[in-house]
């Protein structure tokens, strides 16, 4: 067997061992993300070669990407790399529409993630210098790394776990299903003089000083091993890092090697030889770049014709040993070459170019500098980079040079605040905000101030509403009488008086906000003024003007082709007409309403869409649809808001509840602790207590229920006051707690006469079902009857079966505890009607009450059959499956489904229900 080469990889079993195993799986389509993280030079790169050498052996197809460090990486740069084996023009129309909103930036995280995993064939992603990953494209790889459990892919990452400025992201990454690390650790003692030995350096320096001086860090074993082959090495100087390594072997290069490598070095780790070339102002000499390949600095990289350095410490040492004046010279080639050779598509080198820039910045050229940071911000924004946005504009507004127009400063203040907010970073949107305020103020320059108050928005939290109303006073207090400007400013203040459940304030200035938008002939103006004004109409009584704002909405959409005019026109009509109980409308708008948000794109809509429809199938009792429909939703929106995403699943998974039971999703989030907003903490835990009694765990509901308070304590958001109620009522009746039963009713029954709906979320059906039951809880009969009439009329009108089948089945209950004439005639009739509605549609909350209700009612058997009486007969004896089985001729087998059926009719799940309901049977027969 021959001996091992220098390039030969050693010391690495177990870690090739790991890295085969991975890649076997997941050519069963078993895919994962594998973390390889270690120091610099630690032999990470080396082992993710050594995978993929592997990975093309057995066919498998490879896509490598670099991460470049700082400010010098573009927006989705590595996933761009990938995207040329996988789809090389999906980034390129993922990132084509201009930056909007937090969900635009999502579409194109999501759209690469379905590229990589929808490639068709067993592959391999490797991410080499994870620690230099764009923020953007950090958010790619967790959003992929979710995915990767069903799918025939490997993606393997290095990461520096050494690196200051490297970002915390492996306790986020591996929080996926099938992530893991693998931390690659320095070679032992053997696999040092193994590699010592390789390059012929074993008589020259003892492995055991090789180890104590490195770490057994790969890179500088081999550095240590070339210098004692070369006879650079001196043991009285053992080298500590890369630094004087490289240092010493530069000495060795020819001149003109040595000024290749160092502009090579200030240019990047990787780069075209052309572009070197363009810095040092002529051709290169072909044998300094075989030179430098040869001295171990550069690795041609496969067949794109770049060059890169063998590491990124070696590449830092050579960029470190440059003098100053060199170095400055040659970012500033290197910046002028790069705009030059990229004129027709500077917008994809703008990041690389202000990287240069920058490093002038210190020597009288901040000016410059920060034109071209500005200018990478700029278009980080428009490419859904926001994070990446929000660093570079703060890095312009902190560069020394004075700005000559205070303008152009603001600008830049507002352009970092908004970058910020859509990044989600709000006390640094209110940063920026504040500052460009300030800036407002010294240029004495009140339309800049109303900018930098609408830099923010409301939200859930309430110092950031704060800090957003002073801003928003101000402004107005100098806007003068311009209406555009007033307008979006009032409509600002609305939405902050919404959020703070001021709904006087919310009336006066959203209808003023109109006035002045319409006013003006301001499109801008007039969606923020029409998106304030819906706020200001809760309930039926707004259902009328709400669907005028929904027209008026729409008009916009069709004057300016806008995408999120139409998507908001459509919501807030299947809104109205879900709070208006025409429930068969509502559903006639859903695909339109799909189709308007496929236009929008992202997630947002994609949730919108998705809420509306799970809201839609609830309501019509298609509850598999609903529940699917609601999760979808739910998973699109959880990562971007949070508080909303949580409460519109907690109010459709507890309307499902109602009549479908509660699903273990349910009880999930009746278990979980994340706290709502302010203003839904009432209704949120309601919610849970109704899930959790939905789920027969009736302690655990009335415990979750004494958090809610007392009835007097109870708030309720403004578009959701009747669901509130209507919750309450169900719980308090379920509970038996009488007295805050009938304050329940009596908040509810301000609502007499409209639907219990509201946002999109979920429907509960006529009031006066919700009524009825809670008179029927507390025996006041008459009131019962009364109500469930009503509610079973309404409810067939508004095309809700689930909803008439509970209307008639407990009218049915109501009439036969009356017992007045005629009542037990009518209330089997009612019987007779709901139950194969509520048996069709799997109610099964409803399934054994009914069958017990119709047994009372002169249908003994409860929907069974004769052989299904009798099994149920001898169930209540006490009998076991094997024992029916004898006492009935029929198999063991039989007997146990003939048992399952009756379960199943009579809405129990256990024998014990079935023998008390047959002992019932026997004491009323």
């Amino acid at each position: 067997m021959s001996e091992p080469g220098p390039d030969a990889l050693v010391g690495r079993a177990v870690e090739t061992a790991v890295l085969r195993d991975r890649l076997e799986s997941a050519g069963r389509g078993h895919g994962r993300l594998l973390v390889c993280s270690g120091e610099p030079g630690i032999g990470k790169t080396r082992l993710a070669q050594e995978l993929a050498a592997a990975a093309l052996a057995r066919g498998t197809a490879v896509a490598w990407a670099r991460c470049v460090e700082d400010e010098g990486a573009p927006a989705y740069w590595p996933w761009q790399q990938v995207l040329r084996t996988v789809d090389g023009g999906a980034l390129t129309a993922l990132a084509a529409v201009p930056a909007a909103s937090p969900q635009d930036r999502f579409r194109v995280r999501d759209g690469i993630a379905e590229a990589v995993t929808g490639f068709g064939r067993p592959l391999l992603v490797v991410l080499d210098d994870l620690q230099w990953c764009d923020e953007p494209s950090l958010a790619v790889l967790r959003h992929l790394a979710d995915r990767l459990d069903t799918v025939p892919v490997l993606v393997c990452a290095t990461w520096r776990d050494t690196e200051p400025d490297a970002p915390g992201l492996l306790p986020d990454l591996l929080r996926a299903p099938r992530a893991e690390e693998l931390h690659v650790r320095g070679l032992d003692l053997a696999a040092v003089r193994e590699q010592l030995d390789a390059f012929g350096a074993a008589d020259g320096v003892a492995a055991a000083t090789v180890l104590e001086a490195t770490g057994g860090n790969p890179l500088l074993v081999r550095e240590i091993a070339r210098a004692v082959a070369d006879g650079t090495w001196r043991e009285d100087r053992v080298p500590r890092s890369v630094r004087d390594v490289v240092a010493a072997r530069m000495a060795r290069l020819g001149a003109g090697c040595r000024e290749f490598v160092q502009a090579a070095a200030v240019v990047g780790t990787r780069f075209p030889p052309a572009l070197v070339a363009a810095v040092l102002g002529g051709p290169l000499d072909g044998a300094d770049v075989d030179e430098a390949v040869a001295r171990g600095l550069l690795d041609r990289d496969g067949g794109t014709g770049e060059l890169r350095f063998v590491h990124a410490l070696t590449r830092d040492a050579v960029v470190a040993a440059v003098p100053t004046a060199k170095r400055l010279a040659l970012h500033r080639a290197t910046a002028e070459a790069l705009a030059a050779r990229h004129a027709g598509d500077v917008a994809d080198h703008l990041d690389e170019i202000a990287r240069h820039r920058l490093a002038l910045a210190g020597y009288g050229e901040a000016e410059t500098a920060r034109e071209w940071v500005l200018r990478a911000a700029t278009e980080a924004a428009r490419r859904l980079a926001f994070d990446q946005a929000a660093r570079q504009y703060s890095t312009a507004l902190a560069l020394p040079a004075a700005w000559a127009d205070p303008v152009q400063r603001h600008g830049a203040e507002v352009a970092l605040g908004r970058a910020a907010y859509l990044a989600g970073d709000l006390d640094a949107a209110v940063a920026a905000a504040a500052a460009a305020a300030r800036t407002a103020r010294a240029a004495a320059r009140p339309d800049l101030l109303a900018e930098a108050a609408l830099v923010l928005d409301a939200v859930t939290d309430p110092a950031v509403n704060a800090a957003t109303a002073e801003l928003c006073t101000e402004a107005l207090a100098v806007a003068g009488d311009a209406p555009a400007p007033r307008a979006r400013l009032l409509a600002l203040r609305s939405s902050l008086a919404f959020y703070a459940g001021d709904r006087d304030s919310t009336a006066t200035a959203s209808a003023e906000a109109l006035r002045l938008a319409r006013a003006a002939g301001d499109d801008e103006a007039l969606v923020a003024a029409l998106r304030a004004r819906l706020d200001a109409c809760p309930g039926v009584a707004g259902v009328g003007e709400r669907l005028r704002l929904a027209d008026e909405m729409a008009g916009v959409a069709d004057r300016t082709g806008g995408a999120y005019p139409a998507l908001w026109a459509r919501l807030w009509r299947v809104d109205a007409l879900m709070e208006a109980g025409a429930v068969a409308s509502a559903a006639e708008q859903v695909a339109p309403l799909g189709r308007a948000a496929a236009r929008v794109g992202g997630p947002v809509a994609a949730w919108h869409r998705d809420r509306v429809a799970g809201c839609v199938a609830q309501a019509q009792g298609r509850f598999a649809d609903a529940e699917a429909s609601s999760a979808r939703a739910f998973e699109r929106m959880r990562a971007i808001e949070p508080a909303a995403a949580l409460g519109v699943r907690l109010g459709q998974l507890s309307a499902l509840a109602r009549h479908a039971g509660t699903s273990q999703a349910g009880l999930g989030f009746a278990l979980s602790a994340a706290t709502p907003p302010p203003r839904f903490v009432t209704l949120a835990q309601l919610a849970r207590a109704f899930l959790l009694l939905r789920a027969g765990r009736a302690e655990e509901a009335a415990a979750r229920y004494v958090q809610a308070g007392a009835p007097e304590s109870w708030t309720w958001p403004v578009f959701y006051v009747a669901q509130g109620f209507t919750l309450a009522v169900l719980l308090t009746a379920g509970l038996g707690r009488p007295a805050d039963l009938r304050a329940a009713r009596a908040g509810l029954a301000a609502f007499r006469g409209q639907h219990v709906a509201g946002g999109g979320v979920n429907y509960h059906g006529p009031v006066e079902l919700t009524l009825g039951l809670g008179a029927l809880a507390l025996g006041e009969l008459d009131a019962a009857v009364d109500d469930l009439v009503v509610a079973l009329d309404r409810a067939r009108g508004a095309a809700a079966p689930g909803f008439a089948a509970e209307a008639g089945h407990l009218l049915a209950a109501a009439l036969l505890a009356r017992a007045a004439p005629g009542d037990r005639d009518r209330a089997r009739r009612a019987a007779a009607e709901s139950d194969p509605v509520l048996r069709a549609l799997g109610m099964e909350p409803y399934l054994g009450a009914s069958a017990e209700l119709r047994r009372r009612l002169g249908g003994g058997d409860g929907g069974l059959s004769v052989r299904e009486s009798e099994v149920a007969r001898l169930v209540g004896e006490g009998l076991t499956n094997r024992q029916i089985a004898a006492r009935l001729v029929i198999s063991e087998r039989t007997a146990g489904n003939h048992v399952q059926n009756v379960l199943t009719k009579l809405g129990f799940s256990s024998r014990s229900q079935i023998a008390a309901w047959n002992a019932r049977r026997e004491t009323d027969g």
